[in-house]
């Protein structure tokens, strides 16, 4: 008997999934399909990290107002701390970004009285040089956040980062070490994430090298720091230029030829808008982002043949650098003490979804994400004098970063598709045509029996129903759903009103190998269940 109900439920199964097909010829139905025997690789807790540069109020009214009744004794703002804390950011990016090309490190060090206040070139405003490194480190601390540095390769030298590796990594002994210690911080740092400069290919940055001239002074940059501190992991800054007439392959070619035995990561960063009000062009971007780490991917395969690594894995892309910004982009906007203050919609939450997914679908190259940045500049968190609001983008990060881990899955996913036309991304860069674009993006990641489903549906109108099928073994209790919608995809939030935010929605029954879930029209859904 139990044979036979066994083969039972087999056969409605198979019947559920033949009706399921013939539904999603008429664009009715779709249907995603997991198998937990294929893996895409593991997914890099360092994919969740973010961004902090000495930019517009990133900083200065950020994440540090002395004074301010909002702070603590430190400095730091306690509102924007526990919003922080709420991201589970793992790694912090610091201090550039265009900022770190023209800085040096040692005017951010040593008592507050001493520091001198300099003109800051990349962003046109005065760094007072209050904050600094060791002031980000105890705010690293307080975050519970991995620091990533990054060493000025533009008006900076070789000897300079190695000093800055000295101060911050060594015990005891030599001048910088002892420095550290004589501003009051006895032991070491330790920081193992080092970027070898800020998007170095661009004419717009401040000591702007040609490829070539890049991989001699990173190589020699690289040389001394590892012999300071042997343990670190390097970053080569990878191409940020797609604008007419630039050449990234090119680019990603030679550093990758020239420091293929040097670094651990190549840096890639990607910036998209909706400039022409396109929505569905707009939801698609985060497709660029995958041809790009497709091509990059295919670069590194073939360096790693020829590479002299011993035991040291082969090199990783980290899309450093990424998110939606394009209306504070004049030139008012980017200048000064307000600059880069996006204020972020529904729609754009969603395109910060789709790039999420598309680092957890390439989770065995990608390595390292952070989103730009971290508090008021293109960022998740924006602040007054009086307090803050968590913004529409905020929450897509925080569901996957606190949801999102495990192996990412190689998911099937059968849908409806749209095509958009030739059309800017942002920054001046243009896509070709994007073909069958699908409504629905997915990624999937899977640990202890534990699978969560991170689904957009991109479709502006049409719920699209949905049957998630198990491959290997059944579903097992209920899902938890949790949802990023609002009224309309222009839906902003703002101080005291945050009408976008993840909602917590009924459980799903699942039991089985097939669930039926409608995905509704421009949201964001994170599933999460068992499978025995």
């Amino acid at each position: 008997m139990r044979m036979k109900k066994v083969n039972w439920i087999r056969t409605l199964a198979g019947l559920l999934l033949s009706v399921s097909l013939l539904m999603s010829a008429d664009g009715q139905h779709a249907r995603i399909k997991i198998d937990t025997d294929r893996t895409i690789g593991e997914v890099n807790e360092m994919i969740y990290g973010n961004f902090v540069e000495h930019l517009g109020r990133c900083v200065y009214g950020g994440i540090y107002e002395p004074g301010s009744p909002l702070s603590d004794e430190n400095g730091f703002r306690k509102d924007v701390m526990e919003a922080v804390k709420g991201l589970n950011v793992s790694l912090a990016r610091y201090p550039g970004g265009n900022f770190v090309s023209n800085y040096h490190w040692m005017d951010g060090v040593g008592p507050a009285g001493e520091r001198i206040p300099r003109m800051e070139l990349a962003w046109a405003r005065l760094e007072t040089n209050q904050f600094g490194t060791n002031e980000f480190m105890k705010y690293i601390k307080a975050i519970g956040s991995e620091p990533y540095f990054a060493v000025n390769m533009g008006t900076g030298t070789i000897e300079e980062a190695q000093r800055w590796v000295e101060y911050c990594n060594v015990k005891e002994g030599p001048y910088y070490a002892e420095l550290r210690k004589k501003h009051g911080f006895e032991e070491p740092y330790n920081i193992k994430y080092w970027s070898l400069g800020n998007e170095m290919d661009g004419f717009w940055q401040m000591g702007h090298l040609n490829a070539e001239d890049y991989c001699k002074k990173a190589r020699e940059t690289a040389k001394l720091m590892r012999l300071t501190s042997p343990g670190i992991k390097l970053v080569a800054a990878g191409s940020s230029n797609y604008r007419p007439n630039a050449d990234p392959d090119a680019w990603n070619g030679t550093v990758l030829s020239e420091l293929k035995d040097v670094v651990d990561y190549i840096a890639l960063h990607i910036y998209v808008g909706n400039p022409d009000n396109n929505y569905y062009n707009f939801l698609s971007t985060p497709l660029v982002c995958e041809q790009r780490t497709e091509i990059v991917r295919g670069m590194i395969n073939k360096e790693m043949q020829g590479a002299n690594r011993g035991r040291r894995d082969p090199i990783y892309i980290a899309w450093d650098e990424y998110n939606v910004w394009y209306r504070a982009r004049t030139s008012e906007s980017m200048r000064g003490t307000r600059a880069l203050e996006e204020h972020y919609n529904l729609e754009d939450a969603l395109v910060v979804a789709g790039f999420l997914n598309v680092f957890i679908r390439n989770a065995d190259i990608v390595k390292m994400a952070n989103m730009a940045q971290l508090v008021n500049v293109i960022a998740p968190i924006y602040t007054s004098d009086e307090g803050m609001f968590r913004q529409t983008i905020y929450f897509p990060l925080q569901l996957f970063a606190q949801n999102a881990h495990g192996t990412s899955l190689d998911v099937l996913v059968d849908c409806d598709t749209y095509d958009t036309e030739q059309f800017f991304i942002g920054l001046g860069e243009t896509t070709t045509q994007q073909s069958d674009v699908p409504y629905l993006d997915v990624s999937a990641t899977y640990q202890d029996h534990e699978i969560v489903l991170c689904v957009v549906n991109r479709h502006l109108d049409e719920a699209i129903t949905t049957d998630i099928l198990c491959q290997t073994g059944q579903f097992d209790g209920n899902f938890e759903v949790y949802e990023v919608n609002g009224p309309d995809i222009k839906t902003m939030n703002d101080f005291g009103t945050e009408t976008v935010q993840s909602v917590r929605k009924e459980e799903l029954k699942a039991r089985g190998e097939l669930i039926e879930y409608t995905f509704p029209p421009h949201s964001f859904t994170l599933l999460k269940g068992r499978i025995k």
